[in-house]
């Protein structure tokens, strides 16, 4: 079975497991095992992980990423806007060691990287219109993988694919509901409870239409229907995007958020955490789990098999890193930040996907951008969490 944010694994299995790891008091020190190239080229845009999704079959790893042509656009992300973003797939078959590049199209087939149509979800240009699901969905298959995009950041509408063969086919696009909300705009962040069974936690507009409020569905017939299950936290000021959740137990969910508040010199960009206790009903605020990251990034959270949690960020100032931070009393506290690597470049790096490989290594990937070469690219850093004492 894969796992993208969480895992499904039985209740009692979760319980014993999560009370055996809060037992535990500190742990070894991470390092890094290597750090390999996922794709980069010349001229070309490479980014953002967090905004497609990551899932593992074994040592079979697959992503999903962006890609376009480059523009220098000062500060903002290096994409030329009028020239198509294509939405593609780097698969892995040796835990996260080598890559190779998978172009699929929006009927679900493959074609080569020649090819004029190349994206999964790549709406100015070539993707059909999304229908409703009307068949219920299998969340348990084992070959099974979901991703669900946004189509425009304000106000917009969304759409969900699912392949039940490792990512190769694709079926979709299909509706994301509007949850009662002015817009919703989805990255890819599902926690599958059973077969026709699933939460997931989503980007929606707040009432002045603009992004920046987290929500939490669930549908429990395959995707027929979905019900609005409750909103983390209030509204904001400014804007709470991006969730990253994982299960804790049979009834307990943690989640980090990017946040953002403020402009000019008063801005602050940082990454919050909530837990809820009654499966997503209601959300209690625990604390700031990264209290600064420059400009912002968000956050990929997963729970390790030793019952810790990694948090790993993109940290967009000087000297602008990719990060992770630890926790082993389920997001109560955090250790200090552990570097992955040193990227340099500039803050146009992170938005990340993490997974843990059957070895107990964790694979992370990010994008970014060096002093000597200024086009985006994806990595992968290999890394060892430790162990708990």
């Amino acid at each position: 079975m894969p796992v993208i944010i969480g895992r499904f694994v039985p209740t009692v299995l979760l319980l014993i497991i999560g009370f055996t790891c809060l037992q535990s008091v500190g742990a070894s020190a991470p390092t890094i095992e290597s750090h390999n190239v996922v794709h980069g080229a010349a001229g070309k845009f490479a980014g953002w992980p967090a905004n497609h999704g990551m899932w593992i079959w074994d040592n079979e790893i697959l992503v999903g990423f962006s890609t376009g042509v480059h523009k220098d656009l000062g500060i903002k992300h290096n994409i030329d806007r009028d020239k198509p973003e294509h939405h593609v797939l780097a698969r892995s078959l040796d835990g996260g060691e080598t890559w190779k590049m998978e172009f699929p199209n929006d009927r679900g087939m493959l074609v080569n990287e020649g090819g004029q149509r190349h994206g999964i979800t790549d709406p100015q240009h070539t993707e059909p219109s999304p229908v409703a699901i009307t068949e219920p969905i299998n969340f348990t298959h084992p070959d099974f993988c979901m991703t669900m995009r946004f189509e425009t950041i304000h106000g917009g509408t969304s759409r969900l694919y699912y392949s039940y063969d490792r990512g190769h086919n694709w079926k979709g696009p299909f509706i994301v509901p509007s949850f009662g909300q002015p817009g919703i705009m989805a990255r890819t962040d599902y926690i599958v409870n059973s077969q026709n069974d699933c939460h997931v936690f989503l980007t929606a507009s707040k009432s002045n239409q603009r992004e920046g409020r987290v929500i939490c569905g669930r549908t429990t017939d395959g995707g027929v229907n979905w019900q609005l299950v409750s909103y983390v936290g209030p509204e904001p000021h400014g804007f709470s995007i991006m969730p990253s959740t994982v299960r804790l137990s049979a009834t307990e969910l943690l989640m980090t958020t990017r946040r953002r508040e403020g402009k000019g010199e008063e801005k602050h960009r940082w990454i919050d955490t909530w837990g809820s206790a009654d499966n997503g009903q209601s959300w209690k605020f625990l604390n700031n789990a990264v209290g600064d990251v420059g400009e912002g990034n968000p956050p990929a959270l997963i729970r390790l098999r030793d019952g810790r949690l990694a948090l790993t960020y993109g940290d967009r100032k000087a000297p602008f890193e990719i990060c992770t931070k630890l926790s082993d009393d389920g997001g109560r506290t955090w250790g200090s930040p552990f570097v992955l690597h040193s990227v340099g470049g500039g803050r146009d790096l992170g938005y990340p996907r993490s997974i843990q490989r059957p070895d107990g290594k964790v694979v992370s990937l990010y994008y970014h951008y060096s002093a000597d070469n200024v086009h985006r690219r994806i990595s992968a850093t290999i890394w060892d969490p430790g162990t708990t004492e």
